[in-house]
């Protein structure tokens, strides 16, 4: 039973670093590489549009492997230890970043204004960088847990 659990902890936490993982790199290269090749390139609306599509459906599973095993961890962890108040502020912010960058990206991903031909406005313009800095501070912040929750186990 033990063994179980342990097996289920380490594929838990190993599909959330790789969803996390994925999100936040996509969204790197999308930003960083594809995004300014693309304006290079010239006109090339069916390529673009592919591009946004595909990235829109591994962000929707990326975002569904996110909530699963977010619920699963979280549930774990306080289910197991004393943590302190610094781990659950920590966490607490970590939930609502997490929330608002899940509520932009459906946002971004309902709307025409992803598509980088229709980035007119400001905020769909600074929306994939916004949701960039909050997919890394979220990761910041799920660094800062494990090391909370590592320094809780440690005896004082």
């Amino acid at each position: 039973m033990i063994a179980f659990v342990l097996a289920l902890r380490v594929m838990m936490r190993s599909a959330h670093i790789l969803a996390g993982a994925a999100w936040v790199g996509g969204s790197i290269m999308y930003l960083l590489v594809v995004t300014p090749a693309l304006r290079l390139g010239g006109p090339a609306p069916a390529v673009a549009a592919k591009i946004a599509t595909l990235f829109k459906q591994m962000v929707n599973v990326c975002m569904g492997v996110l909530l699963l095993t977010g619920a699963y961890l979280t549930f774990d962890r306080l289910t197991q230890t004393t943590l302190g108040l610094p781990y659950l502020l920590v966490l607490a912010l970590k939930i609502v970043l997490a929330v608002v960058l899940f509520i932009l990206a459906l946002y971004m991903g309902q709307s025409d204004v992803r598509r980088l031909a229709k980035r007119s406005t400001r905020f769909s313009k600074a929306a994939p960088k916004l949701m960039l800095s909050l997919g890394i501070i979220v990761f910041v912040l799920g660094a800062l847990l494990n090391i909370l929750f590592e320094l809780s186990l440690t005896p004082h």
